[in-house]
């Protein structure tokens, strides 16, 4: 009888997912907190009003980075994938904010 050793492969790329994205979002909320004199809601109208979105996301994507080394060093190759996956979706919002 041979045993599946294979993982899931979709499933751990989501949760590799869901975790970039979790740690941008806490990036970008620890940056507010830590940098900045106005309160969350404050920090996103002004970042509106600014064009400054783009930064905010790019500087909340630096969490991806300790996610996406994390995953390879315990050899969780697909959740590191799916964590930079969430990195290029961050990317193309940030792109899209500097371009529109």
């Amino acid at each position: 009888m041979k045993i599946n050793t294979r993982p899931n492969t979709k499933k751990e790329i989501l949760i590799g997912f869901v975790v970039g994205i979790i740690a941008n979002t806490i990036g970008t909320l620890l940056y507010i907190l830590l940098f900045s004199d106005f309160g969350i809601a404050e920090t996103f109208k002004a970042a509106i009003e600014q064009e400054h979105v783009g930064s905010l996301l790019a500087l909340g994507a630096i969490l991806n980075l300790i996610a996406f080394f994390g995953f390879l060093k315990i050899k969780r190759d697909y959740r590191a994938r799916g964590v930079l996956i969430a990195t290029m979706i961050t990317a193309l919002a940030i792109l899209y904010y500097k371009v529109f």
